[in-house]
């Protein structure tokens, strides 16, 4: 295991940041990214990257990683800084007022347009240059801010991998995931070893997300060039939501590490055998079909369903109660779909999103993500 200390852009006097990854394995073309707490405040995954890391350390030893991981525990040192009196902000940057993770740059367009008369008949030969020319873009930028820094150092990391595995989890929600739908079929063992209750696709969801910043580059590439040269499959990207902010335990953490494993196994990253996975919870559905359901009205919010329920269109799911005037406005679902994932807080304000559905009707546009 090999450690490495990136420095960042120190936002103010007095202070100076650094990203820490954890290197395992040889010097091979295959490579798996995995990261942890992007959104300073999502714990889970960083404790399933603290066993994953003595995991990954023991193969090693053994012999055992057919793949280069870079495996990153702590992705966002920025975040972790952040407390206002006593409670942690860890989505947002309250110097800039970002999402932590949106507004990744998008290389491709830049990438085309540098490797236009570079590329060769050789699909190994082309990722080389691909990765290359990431890793050179990355290298070669001046970050203007300690956020911007901390993008650039884990994107120049990320997106020269095969497998990129960001780890998350929501407020109040069963183990789900997002991926592409070019990349679905290699993820869906980590859906079935990890147990993932929905499975959420879309090519683009808005927003510039790290995980769609992964792989944008190659998917444009592919389609500026596939026709001509011999294109490389390209980054797989999935983000796993470890359930909610609460579900932080060393069992459950130790157990969706070795999970991960097991499909890493499985997709041919590291060597050994398993046994058959685990059978489909539920099958892939578009982003676009959730339903995203809203408090018209301030009030004391009261859940009238169970993760993990199925809701039809027209039941109630929750309300919210006004306990000076007594009015109790019901929350009724549209199209109906899998509760996954709901607001933890219990006082809301009027046009607060409370609740999620995995269905298959709603027919969202543009920005598809939690914003």
């Amino acid at each position: 295991m090999q450690q490495q200390h990136h420095p960042l852009l120190s936002a103010t006097l007095g202070t100076q940041r650094e990203i820490v990854s954890f290197h395992f394995g040889s010097d091979s073309q295959q490579r798996v990214y995995i990261q942890a707490g992007l959104h300073g405040d999502e714990l889970p995954g960083m404790a399933v990257a603290w066993y994953l890391k003595q995991k990954l350390l023991a193969l090693e030893s053994a012999g055992r990683l057919k793949s280069k991981v870079t495996l990153v525990p702590v992705a966002n040192p920025l975040a972790l800084g952040q407390h206002w009196h006593g409670t942690h902000l860890g989505r947002f940057h309250t110097l800039s007022g970002q999402d932590f993770n949106r507004r990744f740059p998008a290389l491709g367009d830049k990438l085309a347009a540098e490797l236009a008369g570079s590329l060769t008949q050789s699909e190994y030969e082309n990722r080389r240059l691909i990765r290359d020319a990431i890793d050179r873009y990355y290298r070669d930028t001046i970050a203007r801010s300690e956020l911007e820094a901390q993008r650039f150092t884990l994107m120049r990391m990320a997106s020269q991998a095969d497998l990129m595995i960001d780890l998350h989890c929501d407020w109040d929600a069963l183990p789900h995931l997002y991926t592409t739908p070019h990349a679905w079929p290699d993820i869906e063992p980590l859906a079935r070893w990890l147990g993932s209750e929905v499975q959420l696709l879309a090519q683009i969801s808005g927003g510039e997300p790290f995980d769609e910043a992964c792989c944008e580059p190659w998917l444009t590439l592919a389609e500026r060039f596939g026709k001509d040269y011999p294109m490389p499959r390209g980054l797989l990207p999935v983000t796993l939501e470890l359930r909610g902010v609460a579900d932080v335990s060393p069992e459950q953490a130790e157990k969706d590490a070795d999970n991960i494993i097991n499909a890493l196994i499985e997709g041919g990253y590291v060597a050994g055998e398993v046994g058959e996975s685990p059978a489909l919870i539920h099958p892939p559905t578009a982003l676009s079909g959730c339903e995203y359901i809203h408090a018209p009205y301030s009030g004391l919010l009261f859940n009238r369903r169970a993760l993990g329920e199925w809701i039809n269109a027209g039941e109630v799911v929750a309300e919210v109660v006004d306990p000076i005037t007594d009015y109790v406005t019901p929350l009724v679902a549209e199209y109906g779909g899998v509760l996954y994932a709901r607001n933890l807080t219990k006082f809301v304000t009027a046009g607060m999103l409370v609740v999620r559905l995995a269905g298959e009707n709603a027919g969202r546009k543009g920005e598809l993500l939690v914003m």
